[in-house]
């Protein structure tokens, strides 16, 4: 029987088992969807916005990626992120009290930086594991006015992306293979390179606030497992729309086209966060990019909305081509 790959499950085989059952409580209202960042639940008088999200690929800094990678999938819905629970397994026969106190102090340090509470959650050594995985859970609260969905891109509207593609991505392979870089690199390259996890940093809370306070943002998505191609696809699919990529334009990190090239990845299909994907109204898009980069944070126009049969494009001075997919993010082919 044939078997699935490492990465996420096929979003046609997920579509299947999320429409088979329909959410027995009427105030969830918006429950599993693919590419869906969040789930939203009416509280009243705001929305209660719930994200989980496991860190399963990175073990530098996990407890730092844990807590922003969840916490920007409650920005990406316009909500404030406010409390944390991680379930932290750890691996058998190689935990320390050193690696203990690691992690927490890490998911600590991230809590105190975006003014979110460390609320609970579960830890254990676990049987069969090779290195600490972290399966955090976030929740947050929006105003009923603010709220901000995966699938609310409209045709017409201006595409942006912030800083560049692949941060993340860039961040792991400097880590992982800084043996086999050693060569090419200095210890201070690889260590800066590294450090693209902190500078410019992989949380995208600032732009969101920034860009929802500004007004005219018709979705938020942040590119995480299967890089941006696969956000951008998770956009259109839920919103229903096609996209028009600008390919000649799409901001790249220098060192992530070199690291790609050696490693064999595709940049476009590497594990992406850090990079905040908008859909804005085209009369708001200038506004909106003011206020992003009067944070100090780079945003790039990178293409437009298109109504559903124009399709997934990247289109360029020389060429025009259909946006890749990629079955699993390109970081998995580092640990095969």
């Amino acid at each position: 029987m044939p078997t699935y790959p490492l990465g996420k499950l096929p979003a046609d085989h997920l579509a299947r088992l999320l429409n088979r059952y329909a959410p027995a409580d009427p105030r969830l209202l918006v429950g599993g969807q693919v590419g869906q960042d969040a789930a939203v639940i009416d509280m009243g008088d705001r929305y209660l916005v719930a994200k989980t999200d496991p860190i399963t690929f990175a073990a530098a800094e996990i407890g730092w990626y844990a807590v922003n990678v969840n916490a920007n999938d409650i920005a990406c819905a316009g909500a404030t992120p406010k409390w944390f629970l991680a379930t932290i397994l750890l691996p058998e026969a190689k935990t320390t009290p050193h690696m203990v106190d690691t992690i927490f102090g890490q998911i600590i340090a991230a809590c105190e930086t975006l003014n979110i509470t460390l609320a609970g959650g579960h830890t254990e050594i676990t049987h069969g594991l090779k290195r600490p995985i972290i399966a955090g859970q976030m929740l947050g609260e929006v105003a009923k006015d603010k709220l901000v969905l995966t699938g609310g891109a409209q045709p017409g509207d201006d595409l942006l992306l912030t800083k560049a593609i692949a941060i993340e991505g860039t961040a792991i392979i400097a880590y992982e293979k800084r043996a086999e870089l050693a060569g090419q690199y200095s210890p201070q390259k690889l260590a800066g390179l590294a450090n693209l996890l902190h500078t410019p940093g992989i949380s995208v809370v600032p732009e969101a606030a920034a860009a929802v306070a500004v007004g005219g943002v018709h979705a938020m998505h942040d590119p995480t497992e299967g890089g941006l191609a696969t956000g951008l696809q998770e956009v259109a699919a839920a919103a229903g729309v096609g996209l028009e990529i600008f390919a000649d334009t799409l901001p790249r990190h220098p060192d992530c086209l070199a690291l790609c090239r050696r490693f064999g990845l595709d940049p476009l299909g590497l594990i992406a966060s850090g990079a905040l994907l908008l859909a804005t109204a085209p009369q708001a898009t200038p506004r909106i990019e003011q206020a992003i980069t009067a944070l100090g944070i780079a945003v790039t126009r990178i293409g437009r909305v298109h109504p559903p049969d124009f399709g997934l494009k990247l289109v360029g001075q020389a060429q025009t081509t259909p946006l890749p997919t990629f079955p699993r993010d390109e970081i998995t082919k580092l640990f095969e």
